[in-house]
């Protein structure tokens, strides 16, 4: 487990590969994941890509100004349904399309998505629900 911001820090930028993995796989308390966030802003895309980052700390990275981080939050697995359509809603059309790619993006958000702007999102999604349904048929 990781236990203060300055450990994820470290470990993060370790040449170790097995500290490096810790980065991305331990988890830590929540508090700790704060404080990164606070004070370590450089560090926010790398909290977001921790395979046990809780879904409290994604809701905050999903209001980040950085694109690069909410398209990291986009493309969890673990956004609830609520949080995929703030996503799928995102003013950073790379955002919306990793929701078009999430494996776990619901049919709401998907129907929502197929009406998108962006012609290319509208279409990926249009082929993504076109897909699903086949399965369904099957």
């Amino acid at each position: 487990m990781i236990s203060s911001a300055e450990e994820f820090v470290r470990l993060r930028l370790s040449d170790n590969q097995d500290e490096y993995l810790r980065a991305a796989w331990d988890e830590a308390p929540i508090e700790v994941w704060l404080e990164i966030i606070d004070n370590y802003p450089d560090m926010r895309f790398w909290v977001a890509q921790n395979k046990m980052v809780p879904a409290e700390v994604l809701e905050i990275l999903a209001e980040d100004p950085s694109d690069r981080v909410r398209c990291m939050v986009a493309s969890k697995n673990k956004l609830s349904e609520r949080l995929q359509l703030k996503m799928a809603l995102d003013s950073d059309s790379s955002v919306r399309m990793r929701i078009v790619m999430n494996k776990k993006a619901t049919h709401s958000v998907l129907i929502i998505l197929s009406e998108d702007t962006d012609e290319e999102i509208r279409q990926k999604t249009i082929e993504r629900l076109a897909r699903l349904s086949k399965k369904s048929l099957s």
